[in-house]
């Protein structure tokens, strides 16, 4: 199976994670590369980094190294739309992604999407959840902070590029705030 490699250090401080990879993004091997998708325009737009990153594999890798910001999906089984998946791929590829969460310890777990995180805690956590609101969570995993912002795909139509830049600006709160604790 073609999928999209993690870009993934032990010194992530923020592990983004999408529900699954695009075509696009395995073409050209790096997430959210479909050039209609609103994360990179929103993330330049935020405070959550200091500069500017074009789409690009040289983008993620310096995320990564630079701003400590790893990238997975939930599922990696590559599909033109989300609403493609099945259960079965929720039950394989979500305990992998809660092994990997253990592993790499980020501080931040960031979720694309409501329907990213609840298969992952469906699956991955064995945990139904109810409603979900944006934003930090009141539950954690493996001792991170859970964070979910709306999906940047334009298949969510229903934020606007402001929107979702509003929310990975307070994103980049809650990381201010996790430095400061781990700081002490």
């Amino acid at each position: 199976m073609e999928t999209l490699a993690d870009f993934i250090d032990i010194d992530v401080d923020i592990l983004s994670i999408g529900l699954n990879p695009s075509p696009n993004s395995v073409l050209y091997g790096f997430p959210f590369a479909t050039p209609q998708n609103r994360f990179w325009r929103a993330l330049n737009q935020s405070k959550l980094v200091n500069k500017r990153y074009p789409p690009s594999v040289e983008s993620i890798q310096a995320l990564l190294l630079q701003e400590h910001i790893g990238f997975t999906d939930v599922v990696k089984r590559t599909t033109r739309s989300g609403s493609d998946l099945r259960v079965e791929d929720y039950r394989r590829w979500a305990p992998i992604l809660r092994s990997t969460i253990d592993s790499v310890c980020p501080r931040i777990i960031w979720f694309h999407g409501k329907v990213a995180y609840r298969n992952f805690a469906q699956f991955g956590l064995g945990q139904m959840v109810g409603s979900i609101d944006w934003g930090e969570q009141k539950s954690s995993c493996a001792g991170a902070v859970i964070f979910i912002s709306p999906n940047p795909s334009t298949a969510n139509a229903a934020y606007s590029l402001a929107e979702i830049t509003a929310w990975y600006d307070k994103l980049a709160i809650v990381r201010r705030r996790s430095a400061n604790r781990r700081a002490l």
